[in-house]
């Protein structure tokens, strides 16, 4: 159970009532965070306005695949299993590969993934936990493979944003929704037989 009661949906405001209707019918649910962080409007919207910019955003050098990875790895640094298992999910499906996201969040260096994708996992993991020693060296080895200093402030941003998501879905005692271990897994239609 979480630590804080989700809010009843119909009594929130319009705005934030539509939108997770709306991912509600594109998902088939609705994730426990649109419910979790609804219990205080304004910070709902601060904290969905955010993860929009950074997760949904069009130009730059990093794919849907990468933005999931780099939240499954650094949330798995974390020790936050809500992100681990909800973005995890979204890897596995962006990604194709069904064991994406279990290898990156024990460990990206031995994951099943490309030089460039393990260049910006390990600057990901450095601003995660050892952000004061990133220097000259971790934009060089990111430029090795390709990323300019726009893709290292994504890296960093995403990597920042979900480092407040992380500790908020902890200590709020936030469960990752069941339908979310299946995902990218499991074809759909097999998903729905297995809920019902």
């Amino acid at each position: 159970m979480p630590r804080y009661a989700f809010p009843d949906l119909n009594t929130l405001p319009d705005d934030i009532r539509t939108r997770i209707i709306e991912v509600q019918d594109k998902a088939g649910f609705i994730p426990n965070v649109f419910l979790a962080f609804a219990r205080r409007p304004a910070e709902w919207r601060a904290f969905f306005a955010y993860h929009d910019a950074l997760m949904l955003k069009e130009e730059g050098g990093l794919t849907k695949g990468d933005r999931e990875m780099i939240v499954t790895a650094t949330s798995a640094a974390n020790q936050c299993l809500y992100c681990v298992v909800a973005h995890g999910a979204l890897l596995r499906i962006y990604e194709k590969k069904p064991f994406v996201a279990d290898q990156v969040a024990v460990n990206h260096r031995k994951a099943d993934i490309t030089p460039r994708q393990r260049a910006m996992l390990d600057f990901a993991m450095k601003v995660c936990q050892r952000s004061h020693e990133i220097d000259d060296t971790d934009f060089e080895a990111l430029h090795a493979h390709g990323f300019d200093d726009e893709d290292a402030w994504d890296i960093a941003a995403i990597t920042a944003f979900f480092g407040l998501s992380n500790r908020m879905a902890s200590f709020a005692g936030m469960a990752p929704n069941p339908e979310f271990y299946l995902m990218g897994r499991v074809p759909r239609e097999k998903q729905a037989g297995k809920a019902g």
